[in-house]
């Protein structure tokens, strides 16, 4: 998905016998594919057995699935909701609150404040979770991946793993990929390296190192891996730790992607969205409005352009700096605009505009191509003027 790594031992050729040093039996082979046999994977070596669970039973444990809840003004309008008010308090595997959603994606907030007491396998898609408050570490099949307020950590669909946190005030911005996640193709050179022109390179992505078990950890640790998959939880428990890996080796792990890494594109003028593209999937793209210098032109107005975008819903995460399009807007707070409504800067803004040469700004956007649904969870935390903000005063 990324680029090849190779971590501890494996044998010379795939699919080969793999011993024990000891000589006392071989280490099992587990290929983890996408897209059947066509996509990218990774080869992984357990020293048990991957299929010798002891028990398969629904789960407790989890979140609700999302649930279309119909505005009671039935009207189709700008919203603003104040993820500052979402509950605080449990583990990662339960505490995300869906907020809006369509076929292709599901966004979703989470404030936790304790480390994953259970492995959790998502089967429904890819997760690209943004940081906006906290540090930890990912532990996973892969290794173990540190993180920090401000990066994207990108679990790829079925990967077992656990999340870390250290201190406190941990917030997180969810990102449920139904389908798949990647690296937008015009990155990519005809090698599969990113161009030098992309907004970021190779060294900018953080990657997992050493193991999450050790031969001589033997068969302890949690048993217990929640698994999604249809929107319903089911466990696995084990005789073993699940994630008995020796080696692997390939292309499918996670990763973590620092925010401030990102390279921001200027022009004479103002350019589009399109030009803080930063990841893509089936049917959405992620954008991240990053510290910048702005438009140079000597009469740009570097403020966003009203513009009425007929074919996407636009999300977009409010995280740190001077907004200029907005007013009464803070961290926290997750902004929808929804297809064939127009939208722009608030009333002033455009014009303060002028003049500009920088903007501290930082903000994660998403626009989908399906309509998004709204959950009840969502229009609990709606700051109902929001839509009236735009009329002249």
């Amino acid at each position: 998905m990324l680029d090849y790594q190779r971590r501890g031992s494996v044998p010379a050729k795939h699919h080969i016998t793999h011993r024990r040093p000891d000589g006392a039996g071989v280490y099992y082979e587990e290929c983890f594919t996408r897209q059947g046999f066509d996509g990218a994977f990774s080869i992984l070596y357990h020293a048990f057995a991957t299929t010798d669970d002891t028990e398969t039973v629904k789960s407790s444990r989890g979140w609700p699935a999302p649930v279309s809840v119909e505005p009671q003004d039935e009207t189709v309008r700008r919203r603003l909701f104040d993820g500052n008010k979402i509950p605080v308090g449990g583990c990662m595997v339960d505490s995300r609150i869906a907020m809006l959603f369509c076929s292709d994606l599901v966004i979703l907030l989470a404030r936790p404040t304790q480390s994953d007491d259970v492995y959790f396998s998502n089967g429904d898609g890819d997760e690209l979770v943004y940081v906006y408050g906290g540090k930890g570490r990912l532990e996973s099949s892969f290794g173990w991946l540190p993180f920090q307020t401000g990066d994207y950590v990108w679990v790829p669909k079925g990967v077992i793993h656990r999340w870390h946190l250290e201190g406190e005030g941990h917030a997180f911005l969810v990102m449920e990929a139904r389908k798949e996640l990647r690296i937008p193709k015009q990155f990519r050179n005809a090698s599969g390296q990113l161009r030098m022109d992309a907004p970021y390179c190779h060294r900018d992505f953080v990657r997992p190192e050493g193991a999450a078990w050790e031969p001589s950890m033997g068969e302890s640790g949690p048993c217990t891996v929640v698994y999604k998959v249809r929107d319903r939880f089911s466990q696995r428990t084990m005789p073993h730790h699940p994630l008995d890996i020796v080696g692997w080796d390939g292309n499918v792990y996670p990763v973590a992607f620092p925010i401030g890494k990102y390279q921001p594109k200027t022009g004479l003028v103002h350019l589009p969205p399109t030009s803080h593209l930063t990841f893509a999937g089936e049917g959405f793209v992620v954008c991240s409005f990053v510290p910048r210098i702005v438009d140079f032109h000597p009469e740009a107005i570097p403020c966003p352009y009203p513009h009425t975008n007929v074919d996407c819903d636009e999300v977009l995460l409010y995280l740190d700096g001077n907004f200029t399009s907005r007013k009464g807007v803070g961290p926290g707070c997750m902004s929808l605009h929804p297809m064939g409504v127009p939208h722009g800067p608030h009333p002033g803004a455009y014009e303060r505009s002028i003049g500009a040469q920088t903007t501290t700004e930082l903000a994660v956007m998403i626009d989908t191509f399906a309509p998004l649904a709204i959950t009840a969870n969502a229009l609990a935390l709606e700051t109902r003027e929001y839509h009236d903000s735009w009329a002249p005063r």
